[in-house]
Parts: C-alpha cells; structure tokens; sequence
C-alpha cells in the first residue's frame, strides 16, 4: 500500500475567529474542508507565541523542552533539530516540501526552512497567501514520486491587516462587524476587524487553491490535509497570554481515513498532536521523547478524551513575561513566573486595538501573578477565582498538577529566572513597542 501524503497548512495569528467556529468572517474553502472532514472546536496552541507554538507542533514537544523559548529571529533554535518532522518523514522515505512561514530556525526569516527539507518552495521569499499557493500547486502538478510532506504556513492573518475591499466582499463592510471576543464594540475595533476579514480571505483563498490542485491531479484520495493556525490572534489579551485567547487555535483535518464524514470533536486536543498522529498515519514508531497524543484514538471512537489536561507555556515573547498554565474540561489556572505590577506592552502589537484598550486605561487594569477561571460562567477570563475558599481544593490541585508537570518536563523556571542566551535577543519588557531599540542582547 503506498504510503500517505501529509499536508501541513498552517495560518499565522487566525485563533477560532473564522467561519467554522460559527463567527461571520467568511472561509468558505475551510468551511467546506471541515464539513467533509473533522473540526475541533477545543483545539489548543502549546504557547501563545510564535515560534515557540510552531516548534511544538512540528516536533511534538513543550517549547521549553525543543529549546524555543522565544522568537526564532531573535535568536531562538531548536535544541534537536533532528526532532523535526521533516527530518523524521525524511528518514522514513518521504520527500519533504516547505512553502511561506515555518519561524523555527535561528536568525533566519520566517520563511526559512534550516536545511531542513528536500526543496524550499518560494516566490521572492514571500509568506504572502497569493506567493504561496501558486508555487505549492505547481509543485503538486509535478506529481512527486515518493509519498511528500508538505508543510505550508502563509503570513495571513498576521498584522497589518491589508485594507478591507466592501465594495466587492460585503462582509468587510466595517459597519456590519464585530470584533472578536472579548472586545468592545467601538469604530476603531469594527475596522480593525474588517481588515482581519480580507486577510481570513486571502489565507482561505490559498487554501482553495491547493485543495483543488490536489483534487484535479487525483493525490486528495491519498493525501491527510491538517489546517490550523499557529495559536491566537494579534490582538491585546491573545497572542502573548496563556489562555483561552491566546492558546485558541482552528483546526480542520481531512484524509482518505479516521478524519471523514463531516464529524464535530468537542474534545481538548493540542497541536503537539500531529506529530503523533501522522507516526500513526505513516507507521512510523513513535518516538519515546513525544509529547503529544495520537488524534486516531479519538477520531476512531475508542476514546471520547484525549486528555484530561493541558498545558500553557511562555518564556519570552518579544520580551520575557514568563508563565505557565494548566487546563482541564472546566477550569484554568495560570501562574506568573514574574513578580512583575506593570504591563509588559511590548508583548502587544502595536495596533488599533492596543491604542483603543490603552486610551480606555488599560495600564490602571491590575496584572495579576495567579489566576483561576471557570470557562463555563466566565470563557473571556474576566473574573479570577484564584481567592474564592469553596475553589481551594480545585486551586490547590491544579498548583501541584502544574508543579508536577514543571517537574517532569525539567522546566528552566524551576531554576528562577531564564537566562538569555548569548547572542539571543529581546525587547526590554519596559519599552512600548516589540521592536522598540535598543535590543537586550544575551551574554
């Protein structure tokens, strides 16, 4: 039996803000890949972050444990590199493919791909969505001999959004938005989001793309399609915070077997998955080093729970603001590594949604080290239980679930404060802006 192609299509910065997930920003090519194939509407992102988000799903491993504690341009790098999926799909005869963002490799752009893979697909360089799917389909119409790995990440839905087009996709009509949760409904925010829409659509536009590729040169009936993004939005109080927000990640599979049939998992699943799921897909033994948990348990009907926990990681963002969490079915807790009252702004993009929350006195908001949430009452993280005494038992075991993980996965926090390592760089956490100058740079 020939072996399976996998295809990787991962979106920078998307969260669950597109239409699967039941919100009004149209993707119709992902809509339509999950009503043929599986959508998890638990999916979870290991770290709110970049880079150390990617290194986790594409090695199966915490951030901190791949060595990614921060933003591989900066400085970053995977400690195994030989832990990379396309290093261990190589190994077991499969051609290997990158196209647009991948952000794992040390000082390089965010498309490169660290020697890493057979063949780099690329016009100019460019992440853009319209750069990409051109190269990855001709790529597909020249038919590899061997089963490929393709792994696609494109720059949508990162910011700046490119300007909204009402006059041809009404969808982006400002006026008739709004933004994602957990967000006022104000002008700035309604445009902002607008433009977030044209991006969502020039990502699922790509997607279409190579979807239909795949089905014109007859490889889709041999092909496992995962399409997900790398953790939460741009947007204040997701990207760079552990939690519902920042953590939140769409995910639609589609494949020959297991991922058929238009099917809707309400289960917690973490991107530190796939590597396992595409060992099982592929034979190839899992590694004893693997984080992750094989998704087929779960698609196939022999479990209705993949995990009873997960866990949330950030070191360094822009800037350090390390922290740690841990999630169950019902509650979070989160913990702050910091010590730290103020803001650390930097880990914000400068956007019209940081301007908006700073202008309504965001700054006077109290930042606090420990956090419990109740995701029914409370799924935007707003009222922290950490202090209610009829929670004390459900606070204090999820502070020893999270010691014990620490533990476990020799977390550098246990040590104190991670030290930065020489020629590794970040923004000083009291700048305004993540690339304010000058840089800290590690010694």
């Amino acid at each position: 039996m020939t072996p399976p192609n996998i295809l990787f299509f991962h979106a920078h910065n998307t969260g669950r803000f597109i239409e699967p997930y039941g919100h009004a920003v149209p993707t119709p090519h992902l809509l339509r890949l999950a009503r043929s194939g599986s959508l998890f509407r638990r999916a979870f992102s290991a770290a709110p972050s970049c880079s150390p988000s990617r290194a986790a799903f594409l090695t199966g491993q915490y951030p901190h444990c791949s060595g990614m504690l921060g933003l591989a341009h900066r400085g970053f790098a995977l400690r195994h590199p030989q832990r990379h999926i396309a290093r261990l799909l190589s190994d077991h005869g499969y051609e290997t493919a990158q196209c647009g963002t991948e952000h794992v490799h040390a000082h390089e752009k965010g498309t490169g791909d660290g020697g890493l893979y057979d063949h780099v697909l690329t016009r100019d360089h460019s992440a853009k969505a319209a750069d990409v799917a051109p190269v990855v389909c001709d790529y597909l119409r020249s038919k590899p001999k061997r089963p490929f790995f393709l792994n696609i990440g494109t720059q949508q839905t990162h910011t700046p959004y490119p300007e909204p087009q009402p006059e041809l996709y009404s969808a982006e009509n400002p006026d008739h938005c709004t933004p994602p949760r957990p967000f006022p409904d104000t002008p700035a925010l309604r445009e902002m989001t607008a433009g977030f829409k044209r991006s969502a659509r020039e990502m699922d536009a790509a997607l279409g793309a190579i979807l239909q590729t795949l089905a014109e040169t007859g490889q889709d009936a041999n092909t496992y399609v995962f399409a997900f993004t790398d953790h939460g939005l741009q947007w204040p109080l997701h990207i760079g915070n552990v939690g519902e927000h920042g953590n939140a990640a769409f995910f639609v599979a589609h494949g020959p077997k297991h991922f058929t049939g238009g099917h809707t998992f309400d289960a917690m699943v973490s991107l530190m998955d796939l590597l396992p799921t595409v060992c099982d897909l592929v034979g190839l033994q899992p590694m004893p080093w693997l984080q992750g948990k094989s998704l087929l348990p779960l698609m196939d009907g022999t479990l209705d729970r993949l995990h009873e926990q997960l866990f949330f990681e950030q070191t360094n963002h822009a800037a350090y603001e390390p922290m740690r969490a841990v999630r169950t079915e019902r509650y979070i807790y989160i913990r702050r590594f910091d010590e730290r009252q103020q803001l650390v702004l930097p880990n914000t993009d400068d956007t019209p949604a940081k301007q908006d929350m700073l202008d309504h006195g965001w700054q006077a908001q109290p930042r606090q080290q420990e956090m419990l949430y109740d995701h029914y009452f409370d799924p935007d993280q707003q009222n922290n239980l950490v202090d209610r005494p009829e929670l004390a038992t459900t606070r204090q075991q999820l502070r020893d679930a999270l010691d014990r993980w620490m533990k476990e996965t020799d977390d550098p926090l246990l040590l104190g404060p991670v030290p930065l390592p020489c020629g590794v760089q970040v923004t000083d956490p009291d700048a305004f802006s993540p690339g304010q100058q000058p840089l800290i740079t590690g010694t």
